[in-house]
């Protein structure tokens, strides 16, 4: 009598499973902010506050000279719309709910779906406060003109997917020892403060300099979608390949390790978290 419905061909389940991920992406957006126009305007807010620091931090430090010729608040935002969106992916997988949250209890609700729905709310998020931003300052202040737009919010899109997939690595190892790795989440996090490359671009960095930055993947999609954005400028010595197959990587492992993780999940995990 209460049995839940169950579709027996193979388009029935992906949509009911495509329903599910909707609802729990909602739920996790609602989660940390009751009123959706108040989560976004927080959002908003967040992203905004950092274009200015940036701003007036390179503004003083004369650094504007070494951006490209363009539109200097557009070069900042090419940056910080890329590291905003691939930290936030990031934490919210790594804060998503875990094999042995009270929610997991519920038949149709699995930890694939926990992180998907966070994934995909932390994107709405971030897409919907670049969106806004994007717009206000080009018709309130400045007209601009992306020279590729395509390419750009491609490499948004590789940034927040390997967001996602730092995020799956570390939900693996978070309940093996919670303290330790949320402390090395947040110094990775804290590291692309400097080494994502929001301040500088790859083809004026010398060589011994760039080898210092070439290994984070969110330091090659912010290079290449500023040679997207702006028709003067050719990224060099950064290419997108290489964090889409590191992202890859790195999610083949969070993967392994979040099944190997949730096969021996315990109750007793909930009171270390």
């Amino acid at each position: 009598m209460f049995r839940r419905e169950q579709s027996s061909t193979a388009t029935g389940s992906a949509l009911a499973v495509m329903e599910l991920v909707y609802h729990a992406t909602v739920r996790n957006i609602r989660r940390s902010q009751g009123n959706a126009v108040l989560g976004l305007l927080r959002n908003i807010f967040q992203t905004v506050l950092l274009i200015l620091t940036f701003y007036f931090l390179m503004t003083i430090l004369g650094m504007r000279h070494a951006a490209i010729r363009g539109d200097f608040v557009l070069y900042i935002m090419t940056g910080i719309f890329l590291f905003m969106t691939h930290t936030r992916a990031m934490g919210a997988v790594f804060g998503s709910e875990s094999p042995t949250s009270a929610i997991m209890k519920h038949a149709p609700m699995t930890t694939a779906v926990s992180i998907a729905s966070a994934a995909l709310g932390a994107l709405y998020l971030q897409l919907l406060s670049a969106t806004v931003i994007l717009y206000v300052y080009h018709a309130a202040f400045v007209p601009i003109t992306i020279d590729n737009w395509v390419g750009t919010l491609g490499m948004l899109l590789l940034s927040w997917f390997t967001g996602v997939a730092f995020g799956v690595l570390f939900l693996a190892m978070k309940p093996w020892a919670p303290g330790t790795v949320a402390m090395i989440q947040q110094v990775y996090a804290r590291t692309n403060m400097i080494t994502s490359g929001k301040m500088f671009l790859a083809n004026t960095l010398p060589h011994k300099t760039l080898v210092l930055f070439d290994w984070n993947p969110l330091f090659h999609t912010i290079d290449q979608s500023r040679g997207y954005a702006f028709i003067n400028y050719n990224p060099h010595f950064s290419n997108w390949h290489y964090p889409l197959w590191f992202g890859v990587a790195v999610l083949m492992l969070g993967l392994m390790g979040e099944f190997y993780t949730r096969q021996r999940a315990s109750i007793s995990w909930s009171a270390r978290r």
